[in-house]
């Protein structure tokens, strides 16, 4: 039988002890408060029960562990250490398999010089992740949150300055899309709102150097 508590313990003790202290944004809040709240609202409006929703419960915990050994290309490792561990908590080979699926689709991809994201069309999981995983986009703390990974991204030696980073930034919030009707319904009016404020900001700071 499955243990999702025991899982997510497994999980919540690993990224307490083993994640950098300097990942602003990709701290273990990101996984706890913000992928894992996210994933199980957008499922309850999008009527994810059972057996969906545990595997999607449990991509959530584990979308992100990969991080506790390397930064980039991070999901590999989140799937090798989801398969390792999960047989331990009651999961089958079958559910594994999903589970690594939908931790996949977390993934950002370049695509004619965007960022995106690219879960099955035809999986609301997958979708629902996705949604979950980018829900701060569409939050009123989104300068916080926006602010945690330019830091982080500058530890990591993905420096830039200030007006590149709301020119950047405009172009992910113009070109990025929610997946989910229940997202799209819930965040896209603050999204589009915290898109405004990053125009008025990247015209205050035009403004400023060119003064």
């Amino acid at each position: 039988m499955t243990d999702f508590e025991k899982a997510k313990n497994y999980v919540y003790t690993k990224l307490e002890k083993e994640l950098a202290r300097n990942l602003y944004y990709h701290g273990i809040h990101h996984t706890r408060d913000d992928v894992l709240p996210a994933a199980e609202r957008l499922a309850g409006l999008e009527g994810v029960l059972g057996e969906d929703l545990l595997l999607l419960r449990t991509a959530a915990l584990y979308h992100d562990i990969g991080y506790v050994e390397t930064y980039s290309k991070n999901e590999p490792i989140a799937v090798r250490i989801a398969s390792e561990t999960l047989p331990v908590f009651g999961y089958s080979k079958g559910q594994i398999e999903s589970i690594s699926s939908i931790i996949m689709a977390t993934q950002v991809y370049f695509l004619d010089g965007k960022l995106i994201q690219k879960p099955d069309e035809n999986d609301i999981l997958q979708k629902i992740i996705c949604d979950a995983d980018l829900d701060s986009l569409g939050r009123d703390d989104f300068f916080v949150v926006c602010d945690n990974l330019r830091r982080e991204l500058g530890d990591y030696g993905i420096k830039k300055s200030l007006r590149k980073w709301y020119e950047d930034e405009i172009v992910f919030l113009e070109n990025h899309n929610y997946f989910t009707k229940a997202a799209r319904l819930l965040k896209n009016d603050v999204k589009l709102r915290n898109l405004e404020e990053i125009k008025y900001l990247l015209h205050g700071q035009e403004a400023k150097l060119a003064s």
